[in-house]
């Protein structure tokens, strides 16, 4: 059955936080820097834990006042999907819901071609998915990354998971637009969806790990989130116990304080805390 494969990586869209502070129409642009600057740069993981459904409520009361703002809705759908996994699971569904509508609305007013992508035949899918250009990443990898989301809460509904290869797709296709996009995320993504399953199953691990390490390649290896992915997804699949081990003392052990990154490096080493202790038990 499909894993939690992108837990840690869809906590690293707290990242896109920093997005929200141009899409206030100018009335709360100094705020929205100031306060997304504070929530990147914190080091304080359980303060902004609780901190961020007010966020959310904010963004929403904005969506009540200007529903076609595109930006504004991918901001919205963003944070959602990041806080979707920090709740209990009768909660995930519904916020995976709230970010894929508001994802696929934003998308739809901005983007023509990325209106009614879910009902289309996969050609002609395809066939709009090749035609986006550089100016349409921020929309399509954020409609990408939601829709990756809404999969994991559905994950068991088989339908759900058949809508796997769109998704892949659409990542690919911002690889080849601009590889280096949200810090090499669209190779995160890729990498934890080739590794979904052992390639005994269908799983392509070794074009997985090709994807983890580029993404820690384009982040400088100051991106901590990915070497835990790496490690729990990969790693694990091919029970590779040295790498796995090797990973997440790596993270532990690395600065946490990077400008932009903080947070995300700080729940990146919890993450890997918890993992190393599970370490004897799964191997």
């Amino acid at each position: 059955m499909f894993r939690k494969v992108f837990r840690g990586f869809l906590l690293v869209q707290l990242l896109w936080l920093s997005s929200c502070a141009s899409l206030m129409n100018g009335i709360t642009t100094q705020l929205a820097d100031n306060l997304s600057a504070a929530i990147l740069n914190s080091d304080d993981v359980a303060t902004v834990r609780e901190a961020v459904p007010a966020y959310l409520l904010l963004i929403d009361s904005f969506i009540i006042n200007d529903p076609n703002q595109p930006q504004l809705l991918m901001a919205a759908a963003t944070l959602n999907g990041a806080y979707s996994v920090l709740v209990d699971e009768s909660r995930t569904m519904i916020l995976a819901d709230k970010a894929m509508d508001y994802a696929s609305r934003g998308a739809c007013l901005e983007v023509a071609q990325l209106c009614g992508l879910n009902s289309l035949s996969f050609a002609v899918f395809e066939q709009r998915i090749q035609a986006m250009t550089a100016e349409d990443l921020t929309y399509l990898y954020g409609y990408a990354v939601a829709w990756t989301g809404w999969i994991q809460a559905n994950s068991g509904d088989w339908n759900a998971i058949g809508q796997l290869a769109r998704v892949k797709l659409m990542m690919a296709r911002v690889l080849e637009l601009d590889e280096t996009w949200d810090r090499g995320g669209a190779h995160l993504y890729l990498g934890g969806l080739e590794t979904v399953l052992p390639a005994s199953m269908g799983g392509r691990p070794d074009l997985g790990k090709i994807h983890f390490e580029k993404a820690i390649e384009l982040a400088d290896g100051k991106f901590l989130m990915a070497k835990v992915v790496y490690a729990e997804q990969y790693a694990k699949l091919i029970f590779d116990r040295t790498l796995h081990d090797r990973l997440l003392n790596e993270v532990i052990q690395a600065d946490p304080n990077f400008d932009g990154m903080t947070l995300t490096n700080r729940i990146a080493q919890e993450r890997a805390a918890v993992l190393l202790a599970d370490g004897e038990e799964y191997f």
